[in-house]
């Protein structure tokens, strides 16, 4: 069967605030929109040179006139515009004045793309040996939600799985706290109960639930963490894991903590729990 033909996207130079497109990538900051289209934001030449090594679909790149008239970004501009149009994206050319519209951001990128959005389903999930995801339960904020995306990528997990009512991960503020680890993680969205299902299966394929909670629970360091895949599934940031996920976990962990404070930032708290869990994977400094 012959592969469809891929039309190159158009070029078009855009100054005024009141354009239909304008209006529609501004638009992009309601979730309901973000849903509706299935595409998000992302801001800066980096992310989007990673959206595309990643294969993600750039729809439209935006970009700032005054890049044009820089001998040090002319050619960059211009080759990120050349493979986005390749691939059927459009390349609108506007202002910095329309891009701080866009970004609500008093300082935007000169660069900015559409991107349409990429979630697996929990059947694609097929963990061996080694591997490792996080789980999140209700998580609500998008700063941390990037940051935990980003700590994943960092620390070699495969993937974030978002539990019930997690925040979105393509909202801005998400996607700016992953510094582009969003195209390099795996994201799956399912409810509680897919959730307890999926760990059932994980179980019966030699993997371990690992979940942090109050009751019942042990020191972090105390488990063995290289004994199959895992998943690190870690609650809300107010109120914690939910006595029902809690239940499904083959071991609940707590963080040892000497100081005054009480409770840690989410996204430290599982930073701290994942770095343990990827302990005897991580390579030593300096090594060949």
């Amino acid at each position: 069967m012959s592969q469809p033909v891929i039309r190159p996207g158009r070029v078009e130079d855009i100054s005024s605030p009141s354009n239909p497109r304008i209006k529609s990538i501004k638009a992009l900051s309601m979730k309901k929109n973000r849903d509706r289209e299935g595409v998000f934001l992302a801001e800066g030449q980096k992310l989007v040179t990673d959206a595309l090594e990643k294969g993600w679909t750039v729809r439209t790149l935006l970009h700032s006139r005054r890049l044009l008239d820089d001998d040090r970004q002319k050619d960059k501009i211009q080759s990120l515009a050349v493979t986005v149009r390749a691939r059927g994206g459009d390349v609108l050319i506007t202002s910095d004045k329309l891009l701080t519209s866009i970004t609500r951001r008093d300082n935007p990128q000169a660069v900015v793309a559409v991107v349409e959005q990429k979630l697996s389903d929990v059947s694609q999930i097929n963990l061996s040996e080694d591997d490792c995801w996080l789980a999140l339960d209700r998580v609500r904020d998008p700063g941390n939600l990037g940051t935990i995306i980003r700590t994943a990528d960092a620390l070699g997990a495969r993937g974030v799985m978002l539990v019930g009512e997690t925040t979105d991960p393509f909202a801005l503020e998400a996607v700016r706290a992953t510094m582009g680890s969003l195209f390099h993680v795996g994201l799956v969205r399912l409810t509680a109960a897919q959730f307890a299902d999926f760990a059932v299966e994980h179980r019966r394929q030699g993997g371990a639930v690992i979940g942090t909670h109050l009751k019942g629970a042990v020191d972090h360091r105390s488990i063995n963490y290289s004994t199959g895949p895992q998943v690190l599934l870690m609650g809300n940031e107010q109120q914690g894991l939910t006595d029902e996920l809690a239940a499904v976990c083959d071991h609940v962990v707590l963080i040892s903590m000497e100081g005054a404070a009480d409770s840690l930032n989410l996204a430290v708290a599982t930073g701290i729990l994942l770095f343990e869990a990827r302990r005897h994977r991580l390579p030593e400094i300096g090594a060949v």
